[in-house]
């Protein structure tokens, strides 16, 4: 039995006490199941009688009394203990406990999936980099954050956009034009300019598809370069993007703000909201009346858009893509960004706290990194991957808060040991991968179950961790905090563990090669064994992990 059908028992069961006039109190939308903090209270408690107590106009443990009264009647409830003002303690018997491992195994692949955020329309923009130069260790974590974000939303109901900001707009496509042309004509990059040696590999492929830009007047050849390397540079970001497992529904040009008339249509629907200010020539959005510390230029006096008025627009394009949440990710160097953001979405007529979410990531380090000559001195994206490898990352940048800071220890993660938090979890799906095929060839199936056999105490509590998944997973999503997962995932690994120490899937073999029968115990460890694996895979690809079928 798991949280969300107990959730729904109790449910029902409020429902029944209040048509026979033992309670008198709105039903809620949802009651909370959580894990009592000392086992030997039971499997799970609620605190509902408290919640609801006031409003039936009677003590808490009266209500609970009468709750649990009818809870005892309930198929699978074995127990029910009232402790305290009125916490509701509840035992199932191992015949319901054990039945989630059957549950789990036929949900497969959605186990975990819930409706929590059902309804709800999320824009998740992350990475974001300048197409200018190679994806790198600063664009790292968000990567892995984002995208296990965007899984999680969706797991819990959301309609999700991952979404790539493009920023094509501005001076810096100009100077890396400039500096991608320089390098076609053999000359050092301009004062200023982008060094590395990813520009003249750039003016080669340009040069391979057109050698006639070399010939052209500077000026008349320098869109053609800006396009072309802009291009290029962009389609090897998303091949980077591609070989970390991380999915973009959506790379949104900053230019096509421009083109489109978007920015000067979005400082129209903002003076049309009576935020709008004409001082001194230029035009200006009044942020200070929502927080901001000083008001914001959305057109110099020359006429010329400012960036915040293409962050204006660029927030206004999404509400008119249908997204009432949108979620930003941003770096450690971009505090500032919270209030003006807030405040374009206040101005915009929207509620800043629920309408946008400002995420602020905290750096990473990673000891003994080298720097890439290549891309000028920093530490590509590319060259972690080669190294260490995308699951590694991945798991290890989402298993801390994006709050807090990172120091990677490459030796750790590319050791085999049990140290090594991504090895432990993969491990215990391979080890499960294993025990499933060791079993199949002792002629074990699936073809009966019988729940009631789960009653080792390793059995309970591999059940029980089980059972946490999917309120792991709408938690997670709730908060945007993934390392939620990582840390279950841990945690089930080490019950796993546990059990397949003491638990035998296949039958046991004699010294001299006799093998035991087959039994129905062994039938139904199996199903234990394959919904552990299935809940592992699934946490994992959460993540934007892969689970090995062997290590």
């Amino acid at each position: 039995m798991t949280p969300e059908e107990l959730s729904t028992v109790v449910k029902s069961v409020l429902a029944e006490a209040v048509e026979a006039g033992e309670l008198s109190v709105d039903l809620p939308e949802n009651v909370v199941i959580e894990r009592p903090k000392n086992r030997e209270h039971g499997d799970w408690a609620t605190t509902v009688a408290l919640q609801l107590a006031k409003k039936a106009g009677m003590p808490p443990r009266a209500f609970a009394e009468i709750l649990g009264a009818r809870l005892e009647q309930v198929p699978g409830v074995e127990r029910i203990e009232i402790a305290g003002p009125g916490f509701i303690n509840i035992t199932v018997d191992s015949a319901a406990a054990g039945e989630l491992a059957r549950t789990i195994v036929e949900a497969g692949d959605t186990f975990g999936h819930n409706d929590a955020l059902a309804g709800r329309t999320v824009n998740v923009e992350f990475v974001s980099a300048n197409p200018t130069g190679p994806l790198h260790i600063g664009h790292t974590r968000w990567a892995a954050l984002g995208d296990a974000i965007g899984r999680l939303l969706r797991a819990s109901g959301a309609t999700v956009a991952n979404e790539y900001y493009v920023n094509d707009a501005g001076n810096q496509m100009n100077v890396f034009g400039h500096s991608v042309l320089s390098r076609i004509h053999g000359e050092d990059v301009p004062q200023g300019g982008y060094p590395g040696e990813y520009v003249i590999d750039l003016a080669e492929e340009i040069l391979a598809a057109r050698p006639d830009v070399k010939d052209m007047p500077r000026d008349e050849a320098l869109p053609i370069v800006r396009e072309l390397g802009y291009q290029a540079q962009l389609g090897q970001i998303k091949d980077t993007l591609t070989a970390f497992g991380v999915h973009f529904d959506v790379f949104y040009s900053e230019q096509s703000l421009h083109a489109e008339g978007k920015v000067a249509a979005a400082v129209e629907t903002l003076r049309q909201q009576g935020h709008i200010e004409d001082r001194d020539g230029a035009v200006w959005l009044r942020t200070t009346d929502f927080g901001d510390d000083k008001d914001r230029v959305l057109f110099k006096a020359d006429g010329e858009p400012t960036y915040f008025a293409a962050d204006a627009a660029y927030y206004l394009s999404k509400r008119e893509r249908g997204f009432t949440e949108k979620i930003y990710l941003l770096g450690a160097d971009h505090h500032g960004y919270v209030s003006r953001l807030k405040a374009i979405a206040a101005c915009a007529g929207d509620d800043p706290e629920r309408n946008i979410e400002v995420l602020i990531g905290q750096l990473m380090s990673i000891r003994g990194a080298k720097l890439s000559k290549r891309a000028g001195n920093i530490i590509e994206l590319t060259d972690l991957i080669e190294w260490l490898g995308a699951d590694a990352l991945r798991y290890t940048l989402a298993r801390f808060p994006a709050n807090s800071p990172i120091d990677v220890d490459p030796e750790l993660l590319q050791s085999r040991t049990n140290d090594n938090p991504v090895f432990y979890v993969q491990y215990a799906h391979a080890r499960s991968r294993n025990a499933a095929r060791n079993a199949e060839a002792a002629g074990v199936d699936r073809e009966s179950f019988d729940a009631g056999l789960l009653t080792h105490e390793t059995e309970e509590e591999l059940l029980s961790h089980l059972g946490r998944f999917t309120s792991v997973v709408a938690s997670a999503a709730e908060l945007r905090e993934p390392h939620r997962v990582a840390r279950y995932l841990e945690s089930l690994a080490s019950a796993y563990h546990g059990w397949y120490a003491v638990c035998r899937v296949a039958p046991s073999v004699s010294p001299d090669g006799v093998q035991d029968p087959v039994t129905d115990l062994n039938r139904t460890r199996l199903w234990l064994n394959d919904a552990t694996a299935q809940v592992l895979r699934n946490g994992l690809a959460l993540l934007g992990v892969t689970a090995p079928e062997r290590m």
